[in-house]
């Protein structure tokens, strides 16, 4: 919610209203929240790889395990590697994956502290209710995006979100958790189509 109010904030100064929002992973539980927030601001809403519930979480790769938890996490996080950052994005990925640098030098941003935090708030979030009843709630379009092969959710949990209303799920067939990446003609042509067909009014950001 905190981080949606931020964004709430950019679309109000860009005086952008019914736009088509698009999130991934947990960037799926900002749009929800600003979707909840402000629902004059959203046209439509596509989650990709956003896990429904905290019991669909699945058993880390090792790495991410090394890396988000202590005693380990905290003496190696500031000693990163870009080596070691693109490693553990492509351990959440079934097909071979290439990183752009920005979002290498992003991830490198992120202290341990506020990765920690944002982990732990994500849970709260879709602890406190989950996504599948929060957009059944809304009542706008929804579309959701999930590996088949995701490591980091269970793939068949994205068909709870087959109690939103009229929502769209899509499971691609040897895809891990980085959709976009791994797969981006066939996710862009999903994000295109239903943004397409979605409200009149909506605009895409």
């Amino acid at each position: 919610p905190a981080q949606a109010s931020q964004v709430a904030a950019l679309l109000d100064g860009l005086g952008l209203r019914h736009v088509a929002v698009a999130g991934h992973s947990s960037g799926g539980y900002v749009a929800t929240a600003l979707a909840e927030q402000r629902p004059d601001l959203v046209g439509s809403l596509s989650l990709i790889s956003s896990g429904p519930s905290p019991d669909a979480l699945l058993r880390q790769p090792f790495i991410l395990r090394v890396l988000l938890a202590p005693p380990l996490g905290p003496l190696i996080w500031p000693r990163r590697s870009d080596a070691m950052i693109r490693k553990g994005i492509s351990a959440t990925a079934v097909r071979p994956v290439d990183l752009p640098d920005d979002v290498v030098a992003d991830v490198r941003g992120i202290t341990y502290r506020v990765m920690r935090t944002v982990l732990r708030r994500n849970t709260a979030y879709i602890a406190e209710r989950t996504v599948p009843e929060r957009l059944a709630a809304l009542g706008i379009p929804v579309q959701v995006i999930f590996g088949a092969a995701d490591p980091r959710w269970e793939p068949s949990s994205a068909h709870r979100y087959d109690a939103v209303p009229d929502a769209r799920v899509e499971l691609l067939p040897g895809v891990g958790h980085l959709p976009m990446l791994e797969a981006p003609e066939t996710v862009g042509e999903l994000l295109l189509s239903f943004t397409a067909t979605g409200p009149s009014t909506a605009r895409n950001a």
